[in-house]
């Protein structure tokens, strides 16, 4: 497989050695408010963020209206209800997406979204959206897969819910359909996730494996795991964001307000700066240990373990030549607390 190491949205260079794209999640956040979604994108844009992402579907495109206990969600955060109640009640409604796209658009804003259907594909495709992203249930779903990868837009997926092989076939299917720009993202597909279900060290193997760029889709609260990521090769950060956490939304509950999501933008941004490249010191620390006359020694006197010892700071003979120093004679006299150069030492 071999793909892009780096590819672009609206501009912005996504892969490694770039700075870490950063994705605000609006998912079911503006609670049926298009004032709300719209407040939304320009939180993100103020809060460093450089795309927000829509989720475009209809309950009828996910699920069945159907009252079976198929259909009825008994465990988990969403238990409780029929799916297609909850896909009715989180919706982003099509109608929104024109001007929510032009809206971030005009404040230097990335926006895009996942499709979960053939019309929700053809109908992003008319809004001319720059990228796609793979929701991890529909990393399965070969068919969207195939019909995003023919759009030639970058083709974002997450893996939450797909074991190696069912990544690895998406990914073919991507590419056989004629994707080279694909953005893998390393998730864990529970609500919030705990830390220790993060397995971080999947993302540098996840880049070894397909040659791709590789990014975390996060649902941990806070933003400790998305900063421990980028120094595991993180290239982007997806997080749900919502206004205000106590707000009843579908998704509010694990996702970031614009407080936290700064905080993380700017830690990931040290983060950045702190993994620099390999770089070692190319000369000594004055503030390192030397070797000093310990006591007044006189011109023909021994250098010997009373009067020598190695001390900070430093500017005269490195301690690892110690053994060469003592038994040796001084040249000259040498007042306590002298840094010892070769010149003070006979034949040295």
């Amino acid at each position: 497989m071999a793909f892009s190491e780096s590819f672009a949205i609206d501009g912005k260079r996504i892969g490694t050695h770039c700075p870490t794209y950063i994705i605000a999640e609006m998912s079911a956040n503006h609670g049926n408010d298009l004032g709300k979604a719209k407040e939304l994108v320009h939180a993100a844009k103020e809060c460093g963020a450089d795309a927000i992402k829509l989720q475009t579907y209809t309950a009828d495109t996910l699920t069945l209206d159907c009252q079976s206990t198929h259909f009825y969600l008994q465990e988990g955060p969403w238990k409780g209800q029929y799916m297609h109640d909850l896909y009715t009640y989180a919706m982003t409604p099509w109608e929104w997406h024109a001007e929510l796209m032009e809206l971030a658009g005009s404040i230097g804003l990335t926006c895009f979204s996942s499709p979960f259907d053939p019309t929700s594909v053809e109908f992003l495709e008319e809004l001319n959206a720059p990228a796609y992203k793979i929701a991890s249930p529909e990393i399965i779903e070969l068919p969207l897969i195939r019909q995003v990868a023919q759009t030639g837009k970058p083709v974002i997926m997450s893996t939450g819910s797909a074991t190696l092989d069912e990544i690895r076939d998406a990914v073919e299917a991507a590419q056989e359909a004629g994707a080279t720009d694909i953005c893998l993202l390393k998730c864990t597909a529970s609500y919030p996730a705990p830390p220790e279900s993060m397995n971080l060290r999947t993302i540098p193997h996840m880049h070894e494996t397909f040659n791709c760029p590789v990014g975390l889709s996060d649902h941990t609260m806070g933003f400790a795991v998305p900063v421990a990521s980028i120094a595991l090769g993180a290239c982007m950060i997806e997080k749900h964001f919502v206004l205000d956490r106590e707000a009843e939304t579908a998704d509010s509950f694990f996702s970031m307000t614009p407080e936290e999501f700064s905080t993380m933008t700017a830690a990931i941004r040290i983060a950045e700066k702190a993994l620099g490249g390999i770089a070692y010191p190319d000369k000594a620390l004055t503030t390192r240990r030397t070797l000093y006359a310990v006591s007044d020694i006189r011109k023909g006197e021994t250098l010997t373990a009373e009067n020598v010892r190695s001390l900070r700071p430093g500017g005269g003979i490195e301690p690892k030549r110690i053994d060469d120093v003592l038994g040796k004679i001084a040249s000259d006299n040498i007042v306590r607390g002298t840094p010892l150069t070769e010149d003070l030492i006979e034949g040295f």
